[in-house]
């Protein structure tokens, strides 16, 4: 069956957004990159940026109102205006939520009788909703909005693919490997709930997918349950972020030819229907489309011709992107100028890509034309003791680090653990599982991404990349 033409959505659909678009700055000339500001309900992300991701709406180690607090780097950059959303409160912290954990718990019905995720999470208010008076003595740093940015989240499909699919995620230098994917999804072989359930999570017979949607366990009491395309939008009607994401077939890396191809009719037929879903209650949501087809690039266009002349607000790159930096970016140079023969503007549309958070990878992506790109990788490597530098990442537990007195993680980062500690303390908290190695090390990591997206901007601008 095909999926809808766009003739098919309401007129209306095409048109722009008055509480969401995306800016551009400055266009290179040496290469596809971009400079711009994306406009959003709570506050402009400067682009490219790197957003970071909060699985359970919490950054594991750090307060929202750390990464909320306006940057003091490159605010003197001054072209075409730039200067000034990059200055003090102009620009926000986009941060990426899952809502397959939220869906799970605590339920994505009470985050909605929260006032959804910026109420929950006590960032800035959308809706005024009103607060428990036992929340009243919070301070000027609680609910009031004061500081505060935007959501993202995805439809929960990756997650729940994930645990049919018995291959690795591939993230910076190599896969991860079985057991290291099932843990972040809270997921084992044999998963045991508090009430003695006691049933398999992950394999091929553990999903079953259909054209309604995908039957999944949770991984909290072994309940089934089922998402469709319509149930993920409603979900995230429920979460409220600023940008959503609909429900997509992710096959697996091994998949090819017409399995492949019918996988991406799938998944195009039930973004359509995501859309049509959203489109019911538009709520002030953006929505991107996620652009499939695997390593194939024949299909990758397919997708980005069908996806694109549909109303969506901005486009997301998913799917298999092959098993090194070498295919990802390999995969890049073929897709990206793919968008340039785009009509009627759509081009100029936000373009993110997910799952990506290598500096590496990040800087071949900035330079082929993507805009923002959301990964864990950062927080995960700063929570566990690898930090990064501008020489490369420090693995502060070695045993080198013991007498590394007065040395700074890095000389050019103004974060806590490089103001106030030194390697040698920082060594000794990481091995003695202090808690505050987990905060420094992922405070760390997060203004070290920070700094790198605004260098990678400023260069853009001055004509580097």
């Amino acid at each position: 069956e095909k999926p809808p033409n766009p003739d098919q959505f309401p007129s209306w659909s095409f048109e722009s957004r008055p509480f969401f678009r995306f800016e551009i700055i400055h266009k290179s000339t040496k290469s596809n990159a971009r400079v711009g500001r994306l406009h959003t309900p709570h506050g402009i992300v400067e682009t490219p940026g790197f957003v970071p991701v909060a699985t359970n709406a919490a950054l594991k180690g750090i307060d929202f109102r750390k990464i909320d607090r306006p940057s003091n780097i490159c605010k003197d950059m001054s072209v075409d205006g730039l200067g000034q959303a990059q200055d003090n409160n102009g620009s926000k912290q986009l941060v990426f939520c899952n809502t397959y954990h939220l869906m799970l718990h605590p339920g994505t019905d009470i985050i909605r009788e929260a006032g959804g995720l910026h109420n929950f999470t006590g960032r800035t208010p959308r809706n005024n909703h009103p607060l428990p008076n036992t929340l009243s003595g919070l301070g000027s740093h609680s609910r009031s909005g004061k500081h505060g940015g935007p959501f993202i989240t995805d439809s929960g499909g990756f997650q729940i693919f994930s645990l049919a699919h018995e291959k690795g995620v591939w993230e910076g230098k190599k896969l991860k490997n079985k057991r290291q994917q099932q843990g972040e999804l809270k997921a084992r072989r044999r998963g045991q709930a508090k009430n003695g359930w006691n049933v398999n999570l992950s394999g091929p017979d553990t999903v079953q997918i259909s054209e309604e949607g995908v039957t999944f366990r949770s991984y909290r009491d072994g309940s089934k349950l089922l998402l469709t395309p319509e149930s993920t939008i409603l979900a995230q009607k429920d979460l409220g972020a600023d940008i959503i994401i609909p429900l997509d077939d992710l096959p697996s890396s091994k998949v090819s030819g017409v399995e492949l191809e019918e996988s991406l009719d799938r998944t195009h037929r039930w973004e359509a229907r995501s859309l049509l879903q959203h489109l019911k209650n538009v709520n002030d949501q953006a929505i991107y489309s996620v652009i499939h087809g695997g390593t194939n690039a024949i299909l990758r266009e397919k997708s980005i011709k069908y996806l694109t002349s549909l109303p969506f607000d901005g486009y997301a790159i998913g799917g298999s992107f092959g098993n090194s930096r070498d295919e990802l970016k390999s995969l890049l140079g073929t897709i990206m100028p793919m968008f340039k023969q785009l009509p009627n503007g759509r081009n100029d549309n936000p373009r993110h890509l997910l799952g990506i958070g290598d500096e590496e990878s990040i800087r071949s992506a900035v330079s082929l034309g993507i805009d923002t790109m959301d990964s864990c990788f950062p927080t995960r490597l700063g929570r566990h003791g690898t930090l990064l530098t501008r020489n490369g990442m420090i693995r502060i537990k070695r045993g080198k680090y013991t007498h590394a007195f007065g040395e700074k993680i890095d000389d050019n980062c103004t974060c806590r653990a490089c103001s106030s500690y030194d390697r040698a303390y920082l060594n000794h908290l990481f091995k003695a599982n202090e808690p505050l190695a987990v905060m420094l090390g992922t405070e760390h990591n997060l203004q070290y991404m920070k700094i790198l997206m605004e260098e990678l901007r400023n260069d853009i601008i001055e004509g580097r990349i």
